[in-house]
């Protein structure tokens, strides 16, 4: 791991009219616009659903970190991440973030163990850590 602080760069072009093209170095480019709710077309990630998706995926990948530091065994997980979008007296803003999370232990694992490491995770996502916004974690726990 690299010294903090650590620094994303970032680019947005754009035209008038049409996409915005989302660009960092050694990346694939992302088409994004404004979400269907704000009137944009179907179709494109806005960045509405960027933030979320970052949610899902840090979750994730904190997720494997603190799993491996604890070395928990797991199967498989899936995530899901819902943000809700709000007016508030501020403006508009996300006012909840829930994330939803399958985990799939192995048969005989421990699931009470599972469900504090899932909620260790939860506290030390990253992304999360950065919005002012509530979080809920919905975590559900199989054997396999």
């Amino acid at each position: 791991m690299q010294d903090f602080p650590h620094h994303y760069v970032v680019s947005a072009l754009s035209t008038p009219t049409g996409t915005v093209t989302v660009r960092a170095k050694d990346l694939e480019d992302i088409q994004s616009s404004a979400p269907p709710e704000f009137g944009g077309p179907e179709g494109n990630w806005s960045p509405e659903t960027l933030l979320v998706g970052a949610v899902a995926d840090c979750f994730v990948l904190t997720l494997r970190a603190v799993a491996r530091a604890s070395r928990l065994e797991w199967l498989e997980v899936d995530c899901s991440a819902t943000g809700e979008l709000d007016k508030t007296d501020t403006g508009n803003r996300f006012t909840k973030m829930t994330v939803k999370v399958d985990l799939l232990i192995p048969a005989g694992g421990d699931a009470g163990r599972a469900q504090r490491i899932l909620e260790k995770a939860e506290h030390n996502c990253l992304i999360t850590n950065s919005l002012n916004c509530e979080v809920v974690l919905d975590a559900h726990i199989r054997e396999g």
